[in-house]
């Protein structure tokens, strides 16, 4: 062990005991992607004694430009379990358990009851309020990552009777209101400098030193080099409440009630499909296939007269915001059997590849 984790040693602020504390600490993270990919490398690396994975996601061709953790011949398989084996060859004394399953209310406080900490990785709102939470009611800290285009934010939250997220973001925006990285798109290097800004909180958690980001939410900008310090204070109505409350799922739009299919479920040469491209005719890949409509969402209204009332519809774009505010206006208009394509263009386009 001395040779391995030699220069964490040799700081008198670590030293042997304060390794041997990592080597103990058990610590869950909530997504192999952006975020995760680096906190996952960098907690092995460090000799943190077990992990949790937690992802029930599949690699795609988009994720490689920022997820350091896979490569193109990783495509289609569970983040995961890809994670792991990728990890285990850095550090194979590292305990590695993965979830490769979505996190809910049935799961969530089974799995994180292993854990002393908690890494959100997540890039949805209901994980995230659900995950708070959670962590709120077992007393874990949440250690906790964003990402919006050149912009990140960290902090941690229910650490030694501190502000909890909901202290910060009482209630989940409302639909459309914040895009995620998928549609406005992100910095391929941000998820990397965000992801071990957490790894550098979760050691000194564990350590116990230094200045843990609790009752402060750092923001920084990749492209200003802006950089500051949001102070947050403890609701304790809000962190009663939650402590007192079942635990539920948020049930904005955005998250849960508009339906969604997955390509793996799908057949190109399905003639009772009406697929709708909602994106703007300069996007790219394009598609020219049998059952396509492109309309732009800009445009949906005003073709909504071309539009099969009870056929089923698949609509998509560049990742699915776009697709599920299509599907609020056109259900508004009283057109139904409609679903929202959980992959974006880019996905779509490999698939279409195998298909022919």
């Amino acid at each position: 062990m001395n040779e391995r984790y030699a220069r964490h040693i040799s700081l008198t602020e670590v030293g042997i005991e304060g390794q041997q504390k990592l080597t103990k600490a058990k610590v869950l993270v909530i997504g192999a992607g952006g975020l995760g990919c680096p906190v996952l490398k960098y907690l092995v690396a460090a000799g943190i004694g077990t992990l949790g994975i937690v992802d029930f996601d599949t690699v795609s061709l988009s994720n490689l430009q920022r997820q350091i953790l896979y490569t193109e011949k990783d495509i289609g398989k569970n983040k995961a379990a890809v994670a792991k084996k990728r990890l285990e060859s850095l550090n194979k004394d590292v305990n590695i358990t993965i979830y490769p399953e979505v996190l809910g209310l049935e799961n969530c406080l089974t799995i994180l009851a292993s854990y002393d900490i908690v890494v959100d990785g997540t890039d949805n709102f209901t994980t995230r309020y659900l995950l708070n939470d959670a962590c709120c009611k077992l007393q874990k800290p949440l250690v906790y990552g964003s990402l919006y285009k050149y912009e990140g934010q960290v902090s941690v939250f229910n650490y030694k009777q501190g502000p909890s997220y909901r202290c910060l973001f009482p209630e989940p925006p409302k639909s459309g209101e914040v895009p995620n990285c998928n549609e406005i798109g992100v910095l391929g290097v941000l998820p990397g400098q965000i992801g071990i800004m957490q790894a550098t909180e979760v050691l000194k958690i564990v350590l116990g030193i230094g200045d843990v980001l609790s009752g402060k939410l750092l923001y920084i900008n990749v492209l200003t080099n802006d950089r500051r310090v949001i102070e947050i204070e403890r609701n304790d109505k809000i962190i009663q409440s939650i402590y007192t409350e079942e635990l539920e799922l948020i049930t904005t739009r955005d998250c849960i009630t508009i339906a969604s299919v997955s390509l793996s479920e799908m057949n190109l040469t399905d003639e009772g499909v009406c697929w709708i491209d909602v994106r703007e005719d300069h996007e790219q890949p394009q598609f020219e296939f049998p059952g396509l409509k492109k309309i732009p969402l800009s445009s949906l209204l005003d073709e909504i007269h071309t539009i099969p009332k009870t056929t089923k519809k698949i609509i998509f774009c560049q990742s699915g915001v776009r697709a599920k505010k299509a599907i609020d206006l056109l259900e508004e208009q009283q057109i139904s059997n409609c679903v929202a394509l959980s992959e974006g263009a880019n996905e779509l386009k490999y698939w279409i590849h195998q298909q022919i």
